[in-house]
């Protein structure tokens, strides 16, 4: 079953709309939840106040004095309240203060509206520098929430010797996930006289993270919060931190109340309140020989992290780690920091950092390559990563690589030296448009960084059913990106049996175990080879019971399942993640092996570009990539498909706008984001490399295609119109109206 293009197991109760989703699951006596939130994003909130003209005693009212828990979101640091209380701090507009609960949606929601918040405003920091400056402080140790360094050789003992230092400046801006459905929850809390219990349905990734954070709110044991996945129409990262703080708000409006409570946002408030990309500000200092050799690399790359720390810790280590991409180079300093500003908190994204470090150091790679007098795609040449190079960690190239055939396999593919050479000539005239081809090379991390993994020590398991089919046990979501069917195709070959014999049971923390979150391109690649290794188990269970013997059929195997179940009663075999024995890595020094492998690709734009209007055409793609073994192909393409084109809307359009903290193009006819028919045809390749950690020898693929798009069509831009400094993302045409002002002058 691995390798070819199975129908996805939950395509048809979609197509047919079958399919429930969070707001379609409803209850007698069900209330609808909304959330009152702060206007100014830093002050003191010195009373609630109710207005005139609300029968405020229908309404299940929630403040921060009737948590009975304790009032922080438990994550990575527990700073971030579910809700401020009098008194207390507002450090972000839209920070939740009180909750509402009603079962007319309407006069909910115009009391939302009738609720007075009184605030004694205070001085606010609403970037980068700011923070940096410590005019205010406002979070985290002097407004940084996590510091580190990455050190390999000595730059500073290079820049003397050097025959040439370039520098550059980039930066990326926020983006907003825009997933198909909104944020929602919907809660039901029971309260008995010795135990209570609270159960959350919602559209989310991680489960567990979930139940963590509610365990904490109540102060209740895990056997008494239980956490169920819905029907979710993407996520991109949006859905793994965010859903910890609106269950909580759904669970204390039903703990309240007595009654179920939904809890769905509209798309203004999800635009509005919950996490986007760390914007970022990256700083290289480079150093090459004559010939183009790079010898030094020196990296100041720092993460707008908002209000509060979420998960830029880890989004910030692994922008770091990847900062220095696919080149080799004997010095290389990396100084990486996330710092406080008083702005909604950015969270995971698609990429997890790596976009916004890789976008500048493949910008700055063709600002050298023009200073430099080569070719962009011959000075990469010059400086890939080949077995048994060293990364900027001290990583080991033990793997088979040959970048430079990844490379010249996409350049063929988009015609490279051919347009490169016909578009010149194109250029020199007085033709408005103008068309330029560019590439990026990089590479993304499988699975958490560093110890990552060995900390979160995930279990999946497969069960047998009274059926004679079989279920796989794993708390990894789906959220559009096939992974049922990825899950099915690895234990039907593991277990030489049909896919229709083999369920996935539902993300409930009551039914399947811990296998870790639903990020950082580790479904497949992690949790899969967990779910492989299950089902060996599980045969193997089978034969020695006596039941199985090889060689079987399908039919043979389906009957030694119903004997198991009907002698033993259910049979689960389970197994956990156990580190590789040659990864070694050091959290304090980010020395060693970073990931256990990576995925690879090289990407081509070519773009047109209209210097009157300064609307950007992206009029060809190719996406080339090594990501193991290729599991589902048509599955695979559409995850490269669907990250290519969210890459090029972070490059040309998708540009949060924001007044004094607050996100004001929160609707989807201001926020633009590509559609079709202004995207070109992505043409997608996969070259195979199968990793021995993986099943059947995938890697992990999600995220890798956001890493390439922005730098590529960045860099096809200034091909096309001469050497600007095109250094921030995203390109808008009012942004690029600035570049060719200030290149003229």
């Amino acid at each position: 079953m691995i390798g070819i293009p199975a129908i996805r197991k939950e395509g048809r109760a979609k197509v047919l709309g079958r399919a429930r989703y969070t707001d379609d699951k409803t209850f007698r006596c069900l209330l609808y939840g909304a959330t009152v939130r702060s206007t100014v994003p830093r002050g003191i909130l010195k009373a609630i106040r109710f207005g005139e003209g609300i029968p405020w005693k229908e309404f299940t009212i929630v403040t921060a004095q009737d948590i009975p828990g304790e009032n922080r979101v438990a994550a990575i640091v527990k700073d971030q309240p579910f809700l401020v209380e009098v008194g207390g701090m507002i450090n972000h507009a839209e920070e939740p203060v009180l909750l509402l609960a009603h079962p007319d949606r309407y006069l909910l929601e115009k009391a939302r509206r009738a609720v007075i918040l009184e605030v004694e405003e205070l001085p606010a920091i609403l970037d980068i520098q700011s923070s940096l400056d410590r005019a205010q402080i406002i979070g985290g140790n002097e407004n940084i929430f996590k510091e580190l360094r990455i050190e390999k050789g000595d730059p500073a003992s290079v820049w003397a010797r050097a025959a040439h230092i370039i520098e550059g400046a980039y930066r990326t801006g926020a983006q907003e996930h825009l997933y198909i459905e909104p944020n929602g929850m919907l809660a039901i809390v029971a309260h008995g006289d010795h135990e209570d219990q609270v159960t959350v349905c919602g559209s989310l990734q991680c489960p567990y993270y979930i139940q963590k954070a509610l365990m904490n709110l109540f102060g209740l044991p895990a056997d008494k919060v239980r956490i169920v996945q819905m029907e979710t129409g993407g996520a991109f990262g949006g859905k793994e931190d965010y859903p910890s703080l609106i269950a909580g708000h759904a669970a204390l409006l039903a703990w309240k109340s007595g009654k179920p409570v939904k809890l769905i946002y509209d798309r203004e408030e999800d635009m509005a309140a919950t996490t986007k990309r760390h914007p970022s500000r990256t700083r290289m200092k480079t150093a090459f020989d004559e010939a183009g050799h790079l010898l030094a690399l020196d990296i100041d790359f720092i993460l707008d992290a908002g209000a509060y720390a979420t998960l830029s810790s880890v989004v910030l280590s692994r922008g770091a780690i990847h900062a220095a991409g696919v080149y080799r180079c004997s010095n290389t300093h990396i100084h990486a920091r996330a710092v406080a500003t008083n702005t909604p908190p950015s969270g995971a994204f698609r990429g997890f950092g790596a976009p916004q470090s890789l976008f500048a150091l493949e910008r700055h790679l063709d600002v050298c390559a023009a200073q430099l007098g080569l070719d962009p795609a011959e000075l990469r040449r010059k400086n890939f990563l080949k077995i048994g190079d060293t990364m900027a960690t001290g990583q080991v190239i033990q793997e088979k690589l040959d970048l430079a055939g990844l490379m010249d396999r996409t350049l063929q593919e988009i015609g490279y030296t051919e347009k490169r050479r016909s578009f010149a000539v194109i250029n020199a005239t007085d033709e408005p448009i103008k068309r330029g081809v560019g590439i990026s090379v990089f590479m993304h991390g499988c699975g958490f960084t560093g110890s990552g993994e060995t900390y979160l020590a995930s279990v999946a398991g497969i069960e047998g059913l009274a059926d004679g089919r079989v279920a796989v046990l794993a708390a990894s979501t789906e959220i559009g990106q096939g992974k049922d069917t990825v899950f099915s195709q690895i234990a039907s070959e593991a277990l030489n049996i049909p896919m229709e014999l083999v369920e996935v049971a539902q993300a409930d923390t009551k039914v399947v175990p811990d296998s870790g979150p639903t990020v950082a391109s580790r479904s497949t690649m992690v949790v899969g080879r967990l779910v492989e290794d299950a089902a060996y188990a599980f045969k193997q269970a089978l034969i020695q019971q006596g039941f199985l013997e090889e060689p079987y059929t399908p039919e043979l195997f389906r009957e030694a399942v119903r004997r198991s179940h009907a002698r033993f009663g259910t049979v689960k075999c389970y197994t956990q993640y156990h580190k590789p024995p040659h990864i070694e890595w050091d959290d304090q020094t980010y020395r060693g092996d970073a990931y256990p492998t990576f995925s690879w690709g090289c990407y081509a734009a070519e773009v047109a570009v209209d210097t009157v209007t300064f609307e950007v055409k992206v009029e060809d793609f190719v996406a080339i990539q090594e990501v193991g073994r290729v599991i589902n192909p048509v599955l695979a393409a559409g995850q490269i498909e669907g990250g290519v084109a969210q890459g090029i809307g972070w490059a040309l359009w998708e540009s949060v706008e924001w007044k004094g903290g607050r996100m004001v193009n929160n609707q989807m006819t201001n926020y633009i984001i590509p559609t079709s028919v202004d995207l070109p045809r992505i043409r997608v390749a996969f070259l195979e490399n199968p990793h021995p950690a993986g099943p059947g020898g995938a890697k992990g693929l999600g995220e890798l295609p956001m890493d390439g798009p922005a730098p590529a069509v960045l860099n096809a831009l200034q091909n096309a119109l001469g050497n600007l400094r095109l250094d921030e993302v995203p390109m808008t045409p009012e942004r690029l109206l600035e570049c060719m002002e200030v290149a003229c002058g």
